[in-house]
């Protein structure tokens, strides 16, 4: 059964793509240095989606666990504003918030299950790491390249990087919906 969560993420990540087509269509020889924006904007809205995606499966599971304890609903009241309360503070998905909120709320090590093609856990979780890095630099550190720069910056993201990147995010949350839907 396909979860709401999917469902959002599927939406979510329409942005990022939407955001690479603007580049592709407004992209010329040589390109414009002010449209390299939207590569980073676009890798900013894929893992804004993925941090989404985290987070709704939690509070799809909270609803439910919260609806079969009839006998002790302050217990279940409880439960549900402390996963909202922590979701607060989950922001950038890297393995190390994504782990925790997991095992917290539903026992499960959900990394454990990020396994693909060629890519197996440990593998999803560096890579997982490295865009959690990538997306911080580029939201609070702009990355922007300097014009006039005697020896420029590569930009910070490549047009074949950040299709990798969103192709990374989808099949992690494949990963992770499969999982979800196998231990719960």
């Amino acid at each position: 059964m396909t979860s709401k969560a999917i469902q959002t993420f599927g939406h979510a990540i329409e942005d990022a793509v939407d955001l690479l087509n603007h580049f592709d269509a407004l992209n010329a020889n040589p390109p414009p240095p002010d449209i390299e924006v939207l590569k980073r904007a676009s890798l900013v809205m894929a893992l804004a989606a993925l941090e989404t995606y985290f987070e709704d499966p939690l509070l799809e599971a909270a609803e439910l666990i919260s609806a079969k304890s009839n006998s002790e609903p302050h217990l279940a009241a409880f439960f549900k504003e402390s996963l909202i309360n922590d979701l607060k503070y989950f922001h950038t998905p890297s393995t190390d918030r994504v782990r925790p909120i997991f095992q917290k709320y539903l026992g499960l090590d959900v990394t454990e299950g990020w396994s693909w093609n060629n890519c197996d856990p440990a593998m999803a979780r560096k890579g997982l790491n490295q865009l959690a890095k990538k997306r911080g630099d580029i939201a609070h550190r702009s990355w922007r390249p300097v014009t006039g720069e005697a020896q420029p910056k590569p930009h910070a993201v490549t047009r074949d990087d950040l299709r990798k990147h969103v192709h990374f995010i989808k099949q992690l949350v494949q990963a992770t919906e499969a999982f979800l839907d196998e231990k719960l």
